[in-house]
Parts: C-alpha cells; sequence; structure tokens
C-alpha cells in the first residue's frame, strides 16, 4: 500500500473515531468510555477529584527534571507528594524545595532503585504507612546511557532494569492497592519518541521505550475493562526538555528545549482532555512533524522498506519529500 494511501486511511480512520469521540472534556470533566462506541458514554470521575488536596501522589525519578517538575505542580495543588529517587544529596535538597511549598507533613523523599522490585515494595509500604493511599503514580525514573547492539551486558541490564522494569515493577507494586481504594486516580508512564521511531544510536533505550509504551496501552485497555475501575492510565511522551538527562555538558537550555515544567503543564492539559497519548511538542519540533516521523517509521513494515530507513542513505530524499509533503 502506498504510504500516501496509508496517510489517507489513517486520516479518514482518526476523523471517524472523532465523531464517536472516546473521550473528551465537558466543562473539566475528564471522561473515559468503554470500547463499545455504540453504548452509552459513562463519566469515571472529574479530573479535580484526583489532582486535588490531600491527595496523594507518588513520582519516581522525582528529584529531578520532570519528575520533580510534576512533584512541584502536585505539591501547589495542597497534595502529598513521595518522590523517589537516587542520591542523598538531590533527594535532601529537592525535599527541602517540596517542603518550602507544601510543608514538612505532605512530603516525603525514600532513596529507591527502580530496577529493584523488593525497593519498589518497600517504597509502597513507606508511603502506604505515611499516607495510607496512592492516588497517583508516576513511573518516570529513567536513564540513557549509550549502547550498542554489542555493547557490554551491564549496560542493557542498567537500562532495561530501570526504563522498563521500573515502569513494569511500578505499576504491578501500586496498581493493585490504587485499584483496591475505589477512588479515582491516575498511573502516569513516561515513554519517548525514541521508543516509536527507535532512531539508530542507543537500541538499548530505544527498546526500553518501546516497552514501555507496548506495557502502558496494556494497562489501559486492561483498566477500561476492569468493572468498577476507577484508574486510568497515560503515556507521557516528551519531546526535546532540558534535564540531566539530555543535557550532556551543556549548562544552559538549548533554544530547541523544552523545559521540565513546559512538559508537567502540557501533561496535565492532555490529561484533562482525555489524552492516553501526551506527545509533546517542543521548541524545534511540532505536532505535525512528529505524525510524520511516526508514520515513515509504521510505513517500513507496510512498505516492505528497509528498517530504519529514515535513515537509510537509499531514503533520504523520499523520507524528506514525504515530510515536507503538504496535504
Amino acid at each position: 500500500m502506498p504510504i500516501r494511501v496509508l496517510f489517507a486511511l489513517q486520516t479518514a480512520v482518526m476523523r471517524w473515531i472523532g465523531d464517536f469521540d472516546l473521550t473528551h472534556q465537558i466543562e473539566g470533566s475528564y471522561l473515559q468510555y468503554t470500547d463499545n462506541i455504540l453504548g452509552k458514554a459513562t463519566p469515571v470521575t472529574d479530573i479535580q477529584d484526583i489532582f486535588k488536596k490531600a491527595n496523594v501522589a507518588v513520582i519516581t525519578g522525582g528529584a529531578s527534571g520532570i519528575g520533580f517538575a510534576a512533584a512541584k505542580f502536585f505539591a501547589r495543588l495542597g497534595m502529598s507528594v513521595a518522590i523517589a529517587d537516587l542520591g542523598r544529596d538531590r533527594l535532601a535538597a529537592a525535599r527541602a524545595e517540596l517542603e518550602a511549598i507544601a510543608g514538612v507533613d505532605q512530603i516525603m523523599v525514600v532513596e529507591t532503585d527502580v530496577a529493584h522490585k523488593e525497593q519498589l515494595e518497600a517504597l509502597e509500604r513507606a508511603v502506604l504507612q505515611h499516607f495510607g493511599r496512592v492516588h497517583v503514580l508516576m513511573n518516570n525514573a529513567g536513564i540513557g546511557p549509550e549502547t550498542s547492539i554489542f555493547s557490554p551486558q551491564a549496560g542493557w541490564d542498567n537500562i532495561l532494569g530501570v526504563n522498563l522494569m521500573g515502569v513494569i515493577n511500578g505499576t504491578r507494586v501500586f496498581g493493585p492497592g490504587m485499584l483496591a481504594h475505589g477512588k479515582p486516580g491516575l498511573i502516569i508512564n513516561t515513554g519517548s519518541k525514541q521508543g516509536i521511531t527507535t532512531p539508530p544510536g542507543n537500541p538499548a533505550y530505544n527498546v526500553s521505550k518501546a516497552g514501555v509504551k507496548v506495557f502502558t496501552e496494556a494497562l489501559q485497555h486492561e483498566l477500561r475493562n476492569t468493572p468498577g475501575a476507577k484508574i486510568a492510565a497515560h503515556l507521557l511522551i516528551p519531546g526535546f526538555v532540558f534535564t540531566g538527562l539530555t543535557k550532556g555538558d551543556r549548562q544552559e537550555k538549548p533554544a530547541g528545549a523544552w523545559t521540565p515544567e513546559q512538559t508537567v503543564d502540557f501533561m496535565v492539559e492532555s490529561i484533562k482532555r482525555g489524552d492516553f497519548y501526551i506527545l509533546c511538542p517542543d521548541n524545534d519540533v511540532q505536532r505535525p512533524t512528529d505524525e510524520r516521523r511516526m508514520l515513515w517509521a509504521a510505513g517500513d513494515i507496510i512498505e516492505n522498506r528497509p528498517p530504519l530507513s529514515r535513515w537509510h542513505p537509499d531514503y533520504a530524499d523520499k523520507f524528506k519529500a514525504f515530510l515536507e509533503k503538504k496535504d
């Protein structure tokens, strides 16, 4: 099937789905519907029932970057916040800033290596003992050391342990309790555009983030088909964000990058709209470009092109023309 036909088909399908609007926002309400588009829409919750004073948020990778920006956002709403990360000095500095926002009683920090399930289980016990229950879980911890297919095993183990198994085990540890208490809540998993377009350069990272996408899709499908469930899942897909993971040797934010705070603001607005895929732009790349890159990646299979053809010299001009095409 030619890529132009695929794109037209996708556009038509998305417009058709839009007529039934499986999720949307009405006067601030966050509505989620069953898979049966012919059935009656049933609201699960109002977003204000989740992001509110006295509710509890747990954020892994919460001492810096997007995780810390989310922690500050939730703290300003009066929520109780627990952050998990590595590095006592970083955690202490984050605690001080969060306590200045929300007060000592509303903040807890727990040094946690999310690659180890037993440490996540200890984190859950500590949070429940201190706060009683969890309403928002943000599996955000991530690392990105460079790898290649045949690079040392330790690099692969570390990335998959933190980026993928940290998300899977974080969800499996906290999720049952979140479902059991019966209150509205969210599980937000941080993915990456690299988990969708899988550019060459760091295969372990790409594999980990592709796994997060697949896992979170399956999670949301299971949640929406669980009777009485008031928990929804979302996949956060950041753009270029200036964080400790991306800055390298740079001391100043590049013009093309977003701040972690911009990313969190976009995340919250997307959740209010009911978006599952929170596809963030940045100052260089807007959504239409991301969509075409992702569509081209999917087209490799349909068109029987070489894998990662976007970076194949024989397809460079074709990809450029596809990216610049005006529909």
